[in-house]
């Protein structure tokens, strides 16, 4: 070591190892540059993507496809993630990431900017984050990105791309319009009518009878196993308990209800309650003067009038009670005076008042022991309330404690429930037309979310009735086991044969078409009976009118060419149709048509998403966008529970 020592001291081992130095230096430097041009690691590591300089992640991929169908379970709870990813749901999520990275990344190199300040203007818009009274609530903000599984972060970055992503793509889209000429060439079409015949070959009509081997049948289920997912199943080991399993707990005692007496006297003692009615005059003259005319056999509202006044009454009110809406004063003369006769002048800050007392309802006070039985209940409902409100609170501490819910069901005196497999939308997996019980519903979301086995514990009625739970059995979403639904698999695979068949049928009528012949003459000739031709003639705007999605052998019709034919499949693998179209009507606009108005707002509109689509492409061509599919794959594993 010394020896070494002395040589990097010397003359000669100075530059040696500063030279050494140097060079590690540029093999950690080479080293970094080389892993952010490429994808590292197994699987290509954390990387799913890069778009420009900037790296889109696995963790972020799996968290916008999580995002995604939590979304989608919002119309469709028994959608699942292998259901969700075989319908290229995973592709999208990961498609949008892209291009909000792309457009972001290319506003920023063009020195556009989202602050701090114009995304938490953003946030205040948004009325799920806002409290009661329609202000931001900063609970309300947290409870809501923590039901989503967000973090303040992501949701931040996510306004800023999405405002960086406006700025750009809005001013692109702005002040689009649509050519007049172009337009009332459009209009002309909405008006045209079409002449022809559609015919249908069902797949049905070609269906082989005979059943496929095993490995032909297991070859087709293989192809199409995304046909065949069934939805996650959880069952649910459940009990309720409440006011109703206290027994006598809660009960309130002698001496609490003499505490409660004593405490509210005022509530237990005699009251009387006057109703009256009144005017106020400027002066006391004035006051003792009407006073003495009602008194005499004159009554207040003739007074009233002819004083050029109304009348209006107060009451039932005890003395405190009016004392607050007049003056003491006022209240003192009310309550002194016999019911029917006017009270004498008293004065509030509005003037003298004029009142006639109507009625007199007075209520006897009540003794302790008549009062008994409304605080026993009255304290009854509010212990019990504390009481259940505290064993709930037991409850989560035995949880956290690792109880199992059945030794906490039998602690409290409750029923141990068990459910069957149930899907996410409360329906019961082998009977559809069943639902989960009532009770459980308040808490099936939470079961579908769990991923922990534990207890768990949800309110039913405020400090009334309480809810434990726990997941007993998870069933995740996949395909169905082929012996399970052979006699489907063999049905589909009939009708998919049938629909090669169909499509042969439809190519040779489509011969005969061209050879001259009718579509009925042309499908006459088939040797297989099936259905009749129907003829059809339509203008687009009874099609519009109609208010129905178009269906597909229509749309078609309505986009061929005068004297053409086409096939087209029939969706769900039920045949093929063959459309013949024989005219064309124009139609005709005329300048003051309000369709014309209509077209020019439509294609205008269209004109400006095309506008907005064609630079999203070009952004996303310009920053450049490498695709992981090793790390996509990785991720699509994870997602539906492969083995890596």
């Amino acid at each position: 070591m010394q020896i070494f020592r002395n040589f990097f001291k010397s003359k000669l081992g100075i530059p040696v190892t500063l030279g050494f130095v140097i060079l590690i230096g540029f093999a950690f430097a080479t080293s970094d540059v080389a892993s952010t041009g490429t994808f590292g690691g197994i699987a290509g590591g954390e990387r799913v993507a890069v778009v420009g300089d900037e790296k889109i992640s696995s963790s972020d991929l799996v968290a916008a496809a999580n995002n995604a169908l939590r979304n989608i379970r919002q119309q469709n709870p028994t959608m699942s993630m292998p259901a969700y990813i075989e319908q290229g749901g995973l592709d999208e999520v990961l498609d949008s990431l892209i291009e909000r990275s792309s457009i972001a990344g290319f506003a920023e190199d063009f020195g556009l900017r989202a602050g701090e300040n114009l995304v938490n203007s953003e946030i205040l818009q948004i009325p799920a984050f806002r409290g009661s009274d329609g202000n931001f609530d900063q609970e309300a903000y947290r409870q809501a990105l923590a039901s989503q599984g967000l973090s303040d972060a992501s949701v931040r970055e996510d306004l800023r791309e999405g405002l960086l992503a406006r700025q750009l793509l809005l001013p692109a889209s702005f002040g689009a319009k649509a050519p007049p000429s172009f337009a009332n060439q459009y209009a002309a079409l909405l008006k045209e009518t079409r002449s022809g015949s559609i015919a249908v070959i069902p797949s049905t009509a070609f269906a082989p009878s005979s059943d496929p081997s095993a490995q032909v049948l297991k070859t087709f289920y293989d192809k199409n196993r995304g046909d065949y997912v069934r939805p996650e199943r959880r069952s649910m080991r459940y009990a309720t308990f409440g006011i109703d399993n206290l027994g006598t707990r809660g009960e309130p005692t002698d001496k609490e209800i003499a505490d409660y007496y004593n405490a509210n006297r005022k509530q237990f003692a005699a009251t009387e309650r006057r109703t009256v009615t009144q005017f106020i005059v400027p002066t006391q003259q004035a006051a003792t003067s009407i006073r003495n005319k009602v008194n005499g056999g004159s009554t207040i509202e003739q007074e009233a009038r002819g004083a050029g006044l109304q009348t209006a009454k107060l009451g039932p009110l005890t003395q405190a009670e009016f004392a607050a809406q007049t003056s003491a004063a006022v209240a003192k003369a009310v309550f002194e005076a016999p019911r029917g006769s006017a009270a004498a002048p008293a004065r509030s800050g509005l003037g003298f008042h004029v009142a006639r007392v109507d009625s007199i309802d007075r209520q006897d006070g009540k003794t302790l022991a008549q009062a008994t039985e409304e605080i026993r209940e009255t304290l009854r409902v509010s212990k019990r309330r504390t009481v259940v409100t505290d064993l709930a609170a037991d409850i989560e501490a035995q949880i956290s404690d690792g109880a199992s819910i059945s030794d906490i069901t039998k602690a409290v005196g409750g029923k141990l429930e068990v459910t069957a497999p149930l899907t996410a939308g409360g329906l019961v997996y082998d009977k559809p037309q069943e639902q989960a019980p009532q009770v459980i519903i308040p808490a099936l979301q939470t079961a579908f979310d769990m991923e922990e086995q534990e207890p768990q514990l949800v309110e039913l009625a405020a400090g009334q009735a309480f809810l434990i739970f726990e997941v007993a059995e998870i069933t995740p979403s996949a395909a169905a086991p082929l012996n399970d639904i052979r006699a489907r698999v063999i049905a589909d695979w009939k009708i998919a044969e049938g629909g090669k068949l169909a499509k042969q049928a439809a190519d040779r009528i489509l011969g005969r078409l061209k050879a001259g012949k009718t579509l009925a003459a042309a499908m006459a000739e088939e040797s297989k009976p099936l259905p009749g031709v129907d003829t059809i003639t339509l203008s687009r705007e009874q099609l519009a009118q109609s208010g129905q999605r178009v269906p597909p052998a229509l749309a078609l019709m309505f986009s061929m060419a005068e004297g053409t034919f086409k096939k087209l499949e029939a969706p769900q693998n039920a045949g093929w149709f063959v459309i013949d179209l024989d005219n064309i009507e124009p139609g005709k606009v005329e300048p003051n048509d309000p369709i014309l108005a209509r077209t020019i707002a439509e294609l205008s509109q269209a004109t400006g998403q095309e506008y907005s689509e064609q630079l999203r492409a070009a952004i996303r061509k310009e920053m450049g966008v490498e695709k992981n599919d090793a790390g996509i794959e990785a991720v699509r594993k994870q997602l539906v529970g492969e083995a890596q």
